[in-house]
């Protein structure tokens, strides 16, 4: 072996060995995440008019998975009638803004509380009420009002800054933020974040996490946006943090009824309601951020 090949020898990189497995089917996950990202960019460049549906109908496929494993499970809730009502608090938004979103939701829930005393008909005393209508709103205000602010991002305006580019920037950061924690988390995830709750989310994760959504955040706010870079630094952590414990959120609630995933209608990622647990709070805190921080 000539003094040439043994220099290559050592100054060979080896890669980290994964600490974790991904916990999925790889392609399969790639292959509907290209699908989903393809509509959504088709969505942001079309605008409003095909943003609102696509928005829409995610959040009526999450409810639908939610509440059919409710029902599954005992609890007395309105699946079809909670779904058009939170179908309702999202296109309320394109004419009225957040006034509408605020008085469809009151509307819900006034009809939530009432009709739920007369479930088992009006000569039967209702059970588990508190219980019941609690979860009913809860997953009320968990898709359909963060799917309202989903939407409503689609609306924002800026002087100089095209309205697609709203989307891009909370889409781009929710990404870095799977990307970022997913690769973290199977490379080098040993410190478990919330084993209670989520035993496979790790510090590591976070951390990868906190980074990529970071950089995105400063990135994208600067040259999408045109804001100071510690907006677009606020704006990313602010993602990540909401993202983060969305997925908790889940976590613990199908927990709590004993299931691995929403429903199997995404390949390799389980249910609709798998794939935007983080993103619908993240919406929330995206509208949010953009209209103090941003515009």
């Amino acid at each position: 072996m000539t003094d040439t090949t043994e220099n290559q020898h050592q100054r060979r990189v080896h890669l980290p060995k994964p600490k974790n497995s991904a916990g999925r089917n790889l392609p399969v996950a790639i292959a509907t995440s290209v699908v989903l990202i393809t509509l959504v960019l088709v969505a942001t460049y079309v605008g409003p008019v095909m943003w609102y549906p696509v928005v829409s109908v995610a959040a009526a496929l999450a409810m639908w998975e939610t509440f059919t494993r409710l029902r599954e499970h005992g609890f007395g809730v309105y699946r079809f009638a909670s779904i058009v009502l939170g179908i309702s608090m999202i296109v309320s938004t394109w004419p009225f803004g957040y006034t509408g979103l605020l008085a469809t939701f009151t509307v819900s829930v006034l009809a939530l509380m009432f009709a739920r005393l007369f479930f088992h008909g009006p000569d039967t005393a209702p059970r588990n009420y508190v219980r019941d209508t609690a979860v009913n709103i809860f997953v009320l205000v968990w898709i359909g009002m963060f799917g309202a602010f989903a939407a409503m991002i689609s609306r924002l305006e800026a002087p100089g800054v095209a309205g697609g580019f709203f989307i891009i920037t909370f889409i781009a950061c929710v990404v870095a933020n799977d990307v970022g924690g997913y690769t973290a988390g199977v490379l080098f995830g040993s410190h478990p974040m919330a084993p209670a709750v989520s035993p496979k989310k790790s510090w590591e994760g976070f951390v990868g996490s906190v980074i990529l959504g970071a950089v995105t955040g400063v990135l994208t706010g600067m040259y999408l946006l045109g804001t100071q870079w510690w907006a677009g630094l606020i704006f990313g952590l602010g993602i990540v943090v909401c993202a983060t414990l969305g997925d908790l959120v889940e976590s613990q609630f199908k927990r709590e009824l004993g299931i691995k995933d929403m429903s199997a209608l995404l390949p390799g990622h389980g249910g609709m309601m798998d794939r935007v647990d983080g993103i619908l709070p993240a919406a929330a805190a995206t509208w949010l951020l953009m209209n103090v921080v941003v515009l």
